[in-house]
């Protein structure tokens, strides 16, 4: 079992869990109508994600369990900033601009390899973008 299917399987029994902040590492959580991204200290699990239907690990993906309540509430935080910064991508109404700014931002947080194998639909679930709009913005990509 992968760990992005162990995921999977603590998120439909509604396990809270938080992404491991010490290491570069997240995943892309996609939802029947959109996707998702928890980065480093952010919680995952229960109510706020029944809906997931598939995960995809960014970097060496690991999770702990939240430990306390006051655990649980700085993980909530780190995952509503995550939010934050991908309405803030979204906000722009030129979708290849969309899809070049999370690309660019998932690079920074990440690293290029990581991000080249991150499947195009995934990435563009996250903006609302077509897929095809992601494989145009990615670097040396053949546009047809």
């Amino acid at each position: 079992m992968t760990p992005a299917e162990a995921l999977l399987g603590h998120l439909q029994n509604k396990q809270c869990l938080v992404i491991n902040p010490r290491r570069r590492n997240g995943v892309i959580l996609i939802k029947p109508y959109h996707a998702e991204f928890a980065g480093p200290g952010a919680f995952v699990g229960g109510d706020l994600d029944e809906d997931v239907t598939l995960c995809y690990p960014v970097g060496n993906l690991s999770w702990l369990p939240s430990a306390s309540p006051t655990e649980q509430i700085k993980a909530y935080l780190i995952r509503r900033q995550w939010t934050v910064l991908l309405k803030q991508i979204v906000d722009n109404p030129i979708p290849m601009e969309r899809a070049q700014v999370i690309l660019n931002q998932l690079e920074n947080w990440f690293d290029d390899r990581t991000v080249a194998f991150l499947p195009d639909s995934a990435v563009a679930s996250l903006v609302g973008v077509l897929p095809s709009t992601v494989r145009g913005a990615r670097p040396n990509a053949t546009v047809f």
